[in-house]
């Protein structure tokens, strides 16, 4: 085992690898993981280049946020699979919304397979928005580092930083007292389809219970702004949000809910057997929301109750 100090860095062996950030949640202050995907500037070139909650495979796959649980966040990486443009991955953490500072999380740490570990230094920081480590290319290999540095400022620095265009409201300008309120105008969603990848779905039970994968799309648009994918990340409460789920009962009597509210994105290797891939808060992701079923559990699973809300933009 290789332990880091922030600074110091460590060679990667060749191949797949995978890493994983480990933290203490701390009530009320959720933690946002990101890979910023960075060129020998240290810029992204633009949305493609950032893997988050609401893209979670980038880089044809040679990037994947892979597990979001409770105290724990996966990325699958495949370096050797980048463009060449590509010179160092970030990888970074956020406090939503600035809830506190990383001085409230006992614990963080980020482990590399193959055996190096770089926990990072919280006590007494400030900071509400770290780079975490970084892979980076050197002499036509790929190192490790420990960084442990970020910004007070939380994650609109952050993403400054690595050249995201962030766009800044305008003021609005001075009102006169509004008559009495109109009734609440209506909501229209410009498209909203949950469907099967397939026309078809065939209900017969197979000989040996293994379905395959089943996947589920919610895809729904309505107009873009400025802000580009990842601004999503820095405005939470600018439009609607559309969101699918499941309620699910294994069947060992387990029961509970995959949904991105709470981030309860679930497994699809382990049980619920089911998994959320991401959350798209705006509209804009063109593959819309996936929900995927490892029909090869099939067995395990007594039922899926799979439904759609909008978890805000409306009035109650």
């Amino acid at each position: 085992m290789t332990t880091l100090a922030p600074g110091a860095n460590a060679p990667l062996a060749q191949g797949p690898l995978t890493a994983t950030i480990g933290f203490t949640p701390v009530a009320g202050a959720d933690l946002d993981v990101s890979a910023f995907l960075l060129d020998a500037n240290g810029k992204v070139r633009g949305d493609a280049d950032m893997c988050f909650y609401g893209q979670t495979i980038v880089a044809n796959g040679a990037v994947q946020l892979s597990q979001v649980e409770s105290g724990r966040v996966v990325f699958c990486l495949d370096l050797d699979r980048l463009d060449a443009a590509v010179e160092k991955v970030a990888l970074t953490a956020t406090i939503d919304e600035n809830k506190a500072r990383f001085a409230a999380f006992p614990h963080l740490a980020l482990s590399v397979s193959g055996g190096i570990e770089a926990p990072i230094p919280t006590q007494g920081m400030q900071e509400t928005a770290l780079i975490l480590g970084e892979f980076y290319r050197r002499q036509g290999a790929w190192k490790f580092r420990c960084v442990a540095q970020g910004f007070a400022g939380g994650l609109a620095p952050l993403a400054s930083h690595f050249g995201v265009e962030i766009a800044v409201p305008t003021a609005n300008p001075p009102t006169t007292p509004a008559p009495a309120p109109a009734p609440p105008a209506r909501i229209n969603l410009s498209k909203i389809t949950l469907d099967k990848s397939r026309s078809s779905i065939s209900l017969e039970k197979k000989g040996d219970g293994d379905f395959g994968e089943i996947k589920i799309n919610l895809n729904w648009n309505r107009p873009t702004t400025s802000g580009g994918l990842f601004s999503g990340l820095l405005g939470r409460s600018g439009g609607v949000d559309l969101d699918v789920g499941c309620l699910f009962e294994l069947q060992d009597g387990r029961k509970g809910v995959i949904q991105a509210l709470g981030k309860a994105f679930g497994s699809f290797d382990n049980a619920p057997y089911i998994h959320l891939m991401g959350d798209d808060r705006t509209g804009a992701v063109r593959d819309g929301e996936w929900l995927r079923i490892n029909g090869k559990e099939w067995r395990n699973i007594r039922r899926v109750l799979v439904y759609a809300f909008i978890y805000q933009g409306v009035p109650n």
